[in-house]
């Protein structure tokens, strides 16, 4: 029973993941006025102190926009990307050629920031409409440092997180190449029963 219940949770999960990613790209579609495609997102549960793992260690230098969510399941957010491959978002969506240092200007900041702020919208907006829950964004901030600071960091301006964390994933696919980042949402310790009763999941 136990497996069945854990299946299903896993699907319905999936279906937040498949219709946010499918709302974000025709939103940056519009925004950028060209076709933007995403892979199927890989949705996962982990625990929080497992999402440095995810984008090459506590000391591995990311660039990271995080916000809160607010409304009937509080919660955080984090889109983590790696220099590498903020270089190649940043080409294939923008055209910008950003530096290899991660010397990023203000205009390569506020496009990464939109492009957070438009996958956690689209990613809440998924959520709430299967859930029927009221959930809003923050106004996103962004960092460039090591994943353990940014996230010691979050831990900090957010306080307590809670012990499960939401991964998708995140593909975004431009002519032949593509660009990946991670997609990370931590309900506050109360949030994820919530979040599943509302989603018709057994606890």
């Amino acid at each position: 029973m136990f497996s069945q219940d854990a299946d299903f949770k896993m699907d319905v999960l999936r279906e937040v993941g498949n219709i946010g990613a499918g709302n974000a790209a025709t939103a940056l579609s519009r925004l950028l006025d060209k076709p933007v495609d995403m892979a199927v997102p890989k949705v996962n549960l982990l625990p929080f102190e497992r999402i440095a793992e995810q984008v090459g260690g506590s000391e591995a230098v990311i660039v990271a926009i995080f916000l809160r969510m607010e409304g009937d399941a509080p919660g955080n957010m984090f889109f983590l990307i790696s220099r590498e491959q903020t270089r190649h978002l940043l080409q294939g969506l923008l055209g910008i050629d950003a530096a290899a240092d991660g010397d990023y200007s203000e205009l390569e900041l506020s496009a990464l920031c939109e492009i957070g702020n438009i996958l956690a919208g689209s990613y809440l907006s998924a959520l709430a409409d299967l859930t029927g829950l009221y959930m809003s964004p923050t106004v996103p901030s962004i960092a460039v440092d090591m994943a353990g600071a940014i996230l010691s960091y979050g831990l900090l301006q957010f306080g307590t997180m809670g012990d499960d964390a939401l991964l998708i994933d995140t593909t975004f696919l431009h002519g032949s190449q593509e660009s990946e980042g991670h997609f990370f949402l931590i309900p506050d310790p109360d949030s994820f029963e919530k979040l599943f009763r509302a989603l018709g999941v057994p606890i």
